[in-house]
């Protein structure tokens, strides 16, 4: 799949091109509504369906000083896309320049001369150009090509599926729930570093990956799973500020079962199947090592319980190890 960003230019299409158009975060099941609508009329058409997306995120350009956790990092949004059937991803930077475009304009320039679409599928609420003042009908008036508008995705509850009701969720804890909304496990992918070793001291070493300031996961200790190259390994992970060794950056540390192999520098995809417990502050290191070898059986337990979500999660891979440990 293609990762293009302005002012790059996307390949002549072959014949026919669907866009999606908007900020896919998470591509949870809402998403992915909009997703299967493109994918069918461009399959009908011989054609390719590419997302136009922005960044940074529009929210966070008009509230710079707000808090903006993001359920997915461009790269995670790339690997869904890509397990979705998506073609390519075009990416424009959101500026004052972008920001005050009339509807008519990022029309003209966006979708027609950089995209060249022959369909726009947008979700029920897309609002686009200068004060938001454009929206559906705008895009058929003056656009000149087809427009699918798919409406609002609700789950068997009958609440509306939205990025900001799973980031709620996922800072509560509420791992399944925010899981089943996504119609995927949660991951992350990110670079192991090096760390203060402790854990590899109290017999548990672990990966030591960074993750962005304003992360929507709950701080605690989680069931997971860990992509390294093409094996995908079972674990434990903390993420937090490991309060019983003073109040320190959130970082997220993952214990692979049985692996002994040097992971530095690597990049590592990481899938989030149950959470455990918060995270604690124990009276000295031997409580905490007793607890952690607890988390460990719970985290052994859940995983191997483990099943697909949806066709989605299976694509991914990243649900069952193909590593087992001894």
């Amino acid at each position: 799949m293609l990762r293009l960003r302005q002012p790059a230019t996307p390949p002549d299409p072959i014949c026919f091109r669907a866009v999606m158009i908007g900020n896919f975060d998470g591509f949870h099941r809402g998403h992915q509504s909009v997703a299967e609508a493109a994918l069918e009329v461009a399959g009908l058409n011989h054609g390719e369906v590419w997302l136009l997306t922005f960044d940074p995120h529009p929210r966070a350009f008009f509230s710079p000083a707000g808090s903006h956790n993001l359920l997915a990092s461009p790269d995670v949004e790339a690997r869904l896309a890509e397990a979705l059937g998506l073609s390519g991803i075009f990416t424009l930077d959101f500026n004052k320049a972008l920001s005050g475009q009339s509807p008519e304009t990022f029309i003209a320039d966006n979708i027609v001369a950089r995209m060249q679409a022959s369909c726009v599928v947008v979700g029920h609420d897309f609002r686009f150009g200068k004060g938001r003042a454009g929206d559906v009908d705008v895009l058929r008036a003056h656009g000149g090509f087809r427009v699918v508008e798919v409406p609002a995705f609700a789950d068997e509850g009958g609440q509306t599926v939205s990025s900001t009701r799973i980031r709620a969720l996922l800072g509560k804890g509420h791992l399944a729930e925010a899981n089943a909304l996504l119609g995927h496990r949660y991951f992350v992918i990110g670079t192991v570093e090096h760390g203060e070793k402790r854990g590899r001291e109290l017999g548990y070493p672990t990966a030591n990956i960074p993750l962005d300031t304003g992360h929507a996961l709950a701080h605690g200790i989680y069931a997971t799973t860990i992509k390294v190259g093409d094996l995908i390994y079972p674990s434990v992970s903390s993420y937090g500020r490991r309060p019983t060794f003073g109040d320190k950056p959130p970082l997220l540390e993952v214990h692979l079962f049985d692996y002994a192999g040097d992971l530095y520098g690597q990049q590592v995809e990481v899938a989030f199947h149950a959470y455990l417990r918060p995270e604690l502050k124990f009276d000295g290191v031997d409580p905490l090592i007793a607890q952690m070898g607890k988390d460990s059986q719970e985290a052994r337990a859940a995983l191997s319980a483990a099943r697909p979500l949806s066709p989605l999660d299976l694509s991914l891979g990243l649900v069952h190890a193909t590593v087992v440990p001894a």
